[in-house]
């Protein structure tokens, strides 16, 4: 099965419609799956003096509060009518995730099948029971959760009615962007074993490096920021690639899925023919006349490997020669 690429928007739109086409446009361009955005009311989503994150004081104004700076971020429901249609225009998968019980039910009514649930919902239980009960197929965040959150999470969708075959739990960091000593990647593989769940990683590192090896480690579905440049202002842009990186990330994501292949060990398809050519047969060292014995004198192995296996060695040597041979000749 195809790894799911998500192309994370998020609010890298900066609140301009015409930023989130293009974003559209470019996570269709690079081959990306689905594309992300992020479904919120900020009234219902913060206080009105709510801090920023420190990675988010870093990239806007330290002067505005969290409220004020979501609240120039959210999309209504007419925008998401205009991004929905021209997702399916671009051939491109609508997600986006709801921060609040408003959002849910504007997602819903939209008519999405899949809900992203952010990391920072999984410890809230009406929030879970809400979406748990739509029977959806679900992508859940584990940023910043232990493994017994995620726990507790799962079992309250699924008492609400999600199928567990229909949710992904995805390996996060929350921090932007993530150190490379804090993303500990092999926790992705102890979610999928512990909990017998489908899993997969949301990246907020710099690079694509992760992405790939995320993959190589059984990821079934891969998250990433994308911007149209990442000098832009907003919280995000810089922990985000730019549309010819996520390209490449795409197409290693790609390449991985080919070479990972089927866990049967055999020659492949390419490489048949070069068994002739780089293995070796037993060929004649000296010449050799008919009827004698073939001994460590007269033999030794060289190539091409069109001949009799050096696996036979020790059951040549000893026999008799049926013919005359000159040396290097096949035996």
């Amino acid at each position: 099965m195809s790894v799911f690429i998500i192309a994370e928007a998020g609010v890298n739109h900066n609140g301009s419609i015409d930023l989130a086409k293009k974003l559209i446009e470019a996570a269709s361009t690079a081959g990306a799956d689905a594309i992300k955005f992020q479904t919120f009311k900020a009234k219902n989503l913060t206080t009105k003096y709510s801090e920023k994150a420190q990675y988010q004081k870093k990239t806007t104004s330290k002067k505005e509060t969290q409220f004020k700076m979501l609240e120039k971020l959210e999309l209504n429901k007419e925008a998401h009518l205009r991004l929905i249609n021209y997702s399916k225009k671009k051939n491109i998968e609508f997600l986006s995730s709801p921060f609040d019980h408003e959002s849910i039910e504007l997602l819903k009514n939209l008519g999405l099948n899949t809900f992203k649930i952010p990391s920072g919902e999984i410890t809230n239980l009406p929030y879970l029971k809400h979406i748990g009960k739509i029977k959806k197929k679900l992508i859940l965040s584990s940023g910043m959760s232990s493994m017994q959150e995620v726990r507790d999470a799962l079992n309250i969708l699924v008492d609400e009615g999600t199928k567990k075959k229909n949710i992904t739990v995805l390996h996060a960091n929350t921090e932007y962007p993530t150190p490379m000593e804090d993303v500990n990647l092999r926790a992705m593989t102890s979610i999928g074993k512990e909990l017998n769940i489908k899993y997969g990683y949301s990246d907020h590192t710099l690079g694509i490096e992760v992405d790939i090896a995320a993959v190589a480690m059984g990821a079934s579905c891969i998250e990433k920021h994308l911007t149209l440049n990442c000098k832009m202002k907003g919280p995000d842009h810089k922990a985000s690639l730019e549309p010819h990186e996520f390209k490449l990330m795409v197409k290693a994501i790609r390449n991985i899925e080919k070479a990972l292949g089927n866990y049967i060990k055999k020659p492949s398809k390419s490489e048949l023919g070069n068994i002739h050519v780089v293995r070796k047969s037993i060929v004649a060292k000296t010449k050799i006349k008919k009827g004698e014995i073939f001994s460590l004198k007269n033999l030794t192995v060289k190539r091409p490997g069109q001949g009799i296996s050096p696996m036979k060695w020790d059951k040549i040597l000893g026999t008799k020669a049926r013919k005359y041979y000159n040396e290097d000749d096949l035996i």
